[in-house]
């Protein structure tokens, strides 16, 4: 549900997915900016529990985000996913499962570094009349005294001493090469194996597919990819009230969640198979959830007490876990998470929308995280331009702008609102009680501003 206010708030030495899992856990990913601020809500002390304020058991926001690292560890181990072999284009943000080991030597052949002329002894030299271009036969050989015109990437004629480059070489009138600086023996030549040999290792299990992690697998021989498949997801979107398209009217509203929902879940490592939108209706859910056989389903709304709140009814029909219901964080108190079976959750989003973001990267974001093996951020913070007033025993998640000053919050923050996370770069992690101007605050990333892999969304 959208709508503000109608809910409350190689083969041999592959890996299978727990041990990718295992090894990530103890490679962690660089830092995005810096170390973390001690104390701060999420990685360094939890941040305090007030049970006056527990809201029928919430739990404390770093604990729920741990809470949902751990279900996807020990989803992990009851899956026993096996990694897959991915074509090169489809493997963009995926981990390796398997180190990248090089097929072939790099270059595997001498090439030249430059365009110009491949020299054989001292000069001047008689330049042949064909020049040598990349993507041809094996050139003839050279003979001292002789030169020959050369691209870049074009194979070295065997008995070739050096490259000359187009800018430091003129012809006589004779035709005859000569040299305008001093050459080199070797100069400009990119010998066989200068980057790696056949059978180097050259990245590590854990490692995530950037594109240059893609372009120097395909320069090593690779096709495909060993790596840990994407965990796969459903999302339900719930409510009678929502709208496809066009205008809100009679009491109807956009949906603002099945559009945002499956490119960020994307963003997160995951595959999305299905997004289904169900109205306010117990059988229908109840339907779509056994039905599902998703490693995760991302449900929207319906996680309150109110009449056509029907999550909580579903989950216990089902016998389902509760793990995590409702978190210590603003927006998005309402928030659950579910073991549906040993390797099968289910995450109860809020259907306020800043609400929703906020339960996405409370619970979400790390099982997801954890899923696919991607090694976690590095925690950073920066000083918060201006106060941001705090709940009294909650987490607060304010949309922020990083700039030369530092975070600079946003308005527009409310539970029912995007306007605010639309233009932003991170979440500020305000601790209960509040944040003064200048105080240092832990910032999570959008995938959009991170720099990341994130940034892919397809």
């Amino acid at each position: 549900m959208t709508s503000p206010g109608t809910r409350a708030d190689t083969e041999a030495e592959d890996l299978d997915v727990e041990e990718a899992l295992a090894l990530v856990k103890e490679n962690p990913g660089p830092a995005h900016r810096g170390p973390a601020h001690p104390g701060r809500g999420g990685h360094g002390t939890p941040a305090p529990h007030h049970p006056a304020d527990s809201h029928h058991g919430a739990t404390p926001w770093p604990e729920a985000r741990a809470t949902a690292e751990r279900a996807a560890r020990a989803a992990a181990r009851a899956a026993r996913r096996t990694p897959v072999a991915v074509p090169l284009d489809a493997a963009l943000g995926l981990t390796l499962a398997a180190p990248l080991a090089a097929l072939t030597d790099l270059p595997s052949f001498d090439t030249s570094a430059m365009d110009g002329w491949a020299l054989a002894g001292p000069g001047p030299w008689e330049v042949r009349d064909e020049g040598v271009l990349a993507g041809h036969a094996e050139p003839a050989p050279l003979t001292d005294g002789e030169a020959v015109r050369i691209a870049t990437g074009a194979r070295i004629p065997a008995d070739t001493t050096a490259v000359l480059r187009t800018e430091h070489g003129r012809t006589d009138e004779r035709g005859r090469l000569h040299p305008t600086r001093e050459v080199g023996h070797g100069q400009d030549i990119r010998p066989r194996g200068q980057e790696c040999r056949s059978g180097d290792q050259l990245l590590p299990v854990g490692t995530l597919a950037t594109p240059a992690v893609l372009g120097l697998a395909a320069a090593a021989g690779y096709d495909t990819l060993t790596a840990v498949p994407r965990p796969r997801v459903d999302v339900l979107v719930l409510g009678d009230e929502l709208l496809t398209e066009g205008l809100p009217h009679d009491g109807l509203i956009r949906d603002a969640l099945g559009p945002m929902l499956p490119p960020w879940l994307r963003a997160l490592g995951a595959e999305v198979r299905a997004v289904r939108r169900i109205g306010d209706d117990a059988k229908a859910l109840h339907r779509a959830v056994t039905a599902s056989d998703a490693d995760l389903i991302v449900t929207t709304g319906g996680t309150a007490a109110g009449p056509v709140d029907h999550v909580h009814p579903t989950l216990r029909r089902i016998g389902a876990e509760l793990l995590v219901d409702g978190v210590e964080v603003r927006p998005g108190h309402p928030m659950l998470l579910a073991r549906l079976k040993g390797d099968q959750h289910l995450v109860g989003l809020p259907g306020n929308p800043l609400a929703a973001v906020s339960g996405l990267l409370t619970l979400a974001e790390p099982l997801l995280r954890t899923l696919a093996a991607r090694p976690a951020p590095e925690p950073y913070t920066l000083p918060l331009r201006d106060a941001v007033h705090g709940h009294p025993y909650d987490t607060r998640l304010v949309p922020v702008v990083l700039r030369d000053e530092g975070a600079v919050p946003l308005h527009y923050n409310g539970p029912a609102m995007l306007r605010g996370v639309a233009a932003a770069d991170a979440l500020a992690v305000v601790p209960p009680g509040g944040a003064r101007s200048g105080q240092e605050a832990e910032l999570l990333d959008l995938p959009w501003a991170a720099g990341g892999i994130g940034v892919c969304f397809t």
